[in-house]
């Protein structure tokens, strides 16, 4: 959510943060802008709309000269998109320049004094008040004019600040809003994701949270907000450059959906050693997997949906209770938590504002915490007493795909080892269970390389006002997800219902020519699911099934179908949920929208 870049070194600033900048539009946005020092003056260029127009505004950054600068890309929260409330903001003298992810909890407390002081606002943002605050405290000393803005402003924020009077200075600020910076050959940057920097360099550092980074050409210096001198360790991103571009295919969206395979191999591959099954990194003891009394899986969105799949996994191999929470609910629930419960949170960014407040309220109880995320030295996989890394790599498109296969794998392989561990898998079952692991990947090749009847399907129902997706059991799981997924990049209405629960309301909406999309690949539950399908073909729907091969008497009662290879029923969502990603991106694409970067989406939801 929202990007921030900055860089100061030998370079013309200007390029290199629209550069930057347009390898964050992953993260969402509705304006942008950027700020660069010219040698006599702080000169800004900011509009609405997307980064385009403001490579069109700048002349690709010719039109503002000068080597620093800070770049925005703004997800809109305080005041409507639009040229004024975008970013970066000065104060009034334009002497000092700011730009921020986050949101400025109190900022309405903070405005009123300043006003009172004869402050004026130009904009409805909450980021004008560090600009004005930064003024009111500034005396010649940057760090300490913002060490005493960290002490006042409240809530999760990361800044880029450049002082007029302080031209060779670049400073970055972090409070529970990610932020990075790169030490390049001709300069440093300033990012609010590594994909933003991979083209000047890999040695990046995370700042952490209470931390100030203070960037010149040549040098990078951190200190606390209580101006302790530190001293940070350097990580070089082993990233494949090719990540962050698109390699030929049309659309992010679809270039991951392709990586799925390779993601499953490299992520099931992770939790083997010498053929032996392993959390890899987590410390909790056989002893503590045995008194586990019950598992709290807490996550937003498509991690989310990984864990109502999961529940069905771990009360099956290991036989553990198992409750899945929305993230944003969890903390306001007041959860009973026993002192031998796990809270396992999921999050592809481990940034997501809702995750990470979970994370915080299970450590405050005692309880202990796991962590399932992909990015590596985020603040969920630093602040939970064990992480799971997804080996999904880089994801750029908004609506994940790749991630999610890789969640999913991390569920399976530790229900797996904690079925082992409390003995309700033996080895013999075990070993079963790791030969339709590894036959995922190519199962989801070859759905992927049969895309074109999904295709044509998808420009046949691209013009659909409602779609329901039905299903029971894990079904219900993959159902939810494939909602999501059609909803977020085609705008069309869809929900996802437990089949059971139609009649009791939801079966009014169906008429003539209701998408209905039905997923059957819970051998057990087959009659009850058809005996659903039929209920709406009696009342107008036209029937998509996904279900397993050899379920031909869904030809029967059904319209069109979709058959995936036979695996275990656990792993089922992990092939079913192939031909229903792609399904949503043709629909997305025959509409021609912008499949990459929804609108009002965001991919790493950083503000509660």
């Amino acid at each position: 959510m929202c990007g921030i870049v900055g860089y100061i070194g030998l370079r013309q600033a200007a390029p290199v943060l629209l550069d930057g900048l347009a390898k964050l539009e992953y993260r969402g946005y509705d304006s942008a802008g950027i700020a660069v020092y010219d040698g006599k003056d702080i000169n800004i260029t900011k509009s609405k709309g997307r980064l385009q127009v403001l490579c069109e505004l700048t002349h690709d950054g010719e039109k503002l000269p000068g080597h620093v600068g800070i770049g925005h890309t703004r997800w809109a929260t305080h005041g409507e998109p639009n040229d004024v409330n975008s970013h970066p903001h000065f104060n009034e003298s334009r002497s000092i320049v700011v730009v921020h992810n986050g949101i400025i909890e109190n900022y309405a407390s903070i405005k009123a004094k300043l006003i009172e002081k004869g402050y004026n606002f130009v904009s409805e943002t909450d980021t004008e008040v560090i600009a004005h605050m930064l003024d009111y405290y500034y005396k010649g000393d940057p760090l300490e004019a913002i060490r005493k803005v960290m002490h006042r402003a409240e809530g999760a924020y990361a800044l880029g600040i450049i002082f007029k009077e302080k031209p060779d200075m670049l400073y970055a600020v972090r409070k529970d809003s990610p932020l990075i910076v790169g030490k390049a050959a001709d300069g440093n940057i300033i990012a609010s994701d590594v994909p933003a920097v991979l083209k000047y360099t890999r040695d990046v550092c995370f700042i952490q949270n209470g931390e100030i980074a203070v960037l010149s050409k040549e040098d990078i210096k951190f200190c606390t907000i209580d101006a302790e001198d530190i001293q940070k360790e350097f990580t070089k991103i082993e990233w494949d450059v090719n990540a962050a571009d698109k390699c030929g295919y049309e659309h992010y969206m679809l270039k991951e959906m392709f990586e799925q395979p390779e993601v499953i191999k490299d992520t099931l591959g992770s939790f083997f050693e010498d053929d032996r099954i392993v959390i890899p990194g987590v410390s909790i003891t056989d002893e503590e997997i045995k008194k586990i009394s019950k598992i709290y899986i807490v996550a937003c969105g498509s991690a989310y949906h990984t864990g109502v799949t999961a529940k069905y996994v771990y009360e099956g191999m290991a036989r553990i209770p198992v409750e899945v929470d929305l993230a944003s609910e969890f903390r306001y629930r007041d959860p009973l938590l026993d002192k031998d419960s796990l809270v396992i949170i999921v999050s592809q960014s481990g940034e997501t504002a809702d995750s990470k407040a979970a994370l915080e309220e299970a450590k405050r109880r005692g309880v202990r915490t796991l962590g399932i995320v992909n990015a590596i030295g985020s603040s969920i996989a630093r602040d939970a007493d064990d992480v799971v890394y997804t080996l999904a790599g880089l994801e750029i498109a908004v609506a994940t795909t790749k991630a999610y296969s890789a969640q999913l794998i991390a569920h399976y392989m530790i229900a797996l080892k904690f079925g082992l561990i409390r003995g309700e898998i033996s080895e013999e079952e075990a070993s079963d269970y790791i030969k339709d692991l590894k036959k995922l990947p190519d199962q989801v090749e070859m759905l992927l390389n049969n895309r074109e009847k999904i295709q044509h399907f998808a420009t046949r129902y691209a013009a659909a006002k409602d779609v329901f997706f039905i299903g029971r059991g894990i079904d219900y799981a993959i159902s939810l997800e494939a909602s999501l997924k059609l909803k977020e990049i085609s705008y069309i209405h869809s929900e996802a219902y437990a089949a059971g629960e139609l009649k009791h309301g939801t079966i009014s909406l169906i008429e003539d020519g209701t998408l209905v999309a039905a997923v059957l690949t819970q051998e057990e539950l087959y009659k009850k699911t058809m005996n659903n399908i039929v209920e709406v073909k009696t009342r107008g729907a036209f029937v998509l099934s996904v279900t397993n091969e050899g379920n031909t008497e869904i030809e029967k009662i059904s319209d069109y179908n979709i058959y995936i290879p036979q695996t275990n029923k656990y792993f089922t969502n992990s092939l079913a949920i192939i031909p229903l990603q792609l399904f949503a991106y043709y629909v997305s694409v025959g509409k021609g929208f912008d499949v990459d970067k929804p609108r009002n989406l965001a991919k790493s939801v950083t503000v509660e």
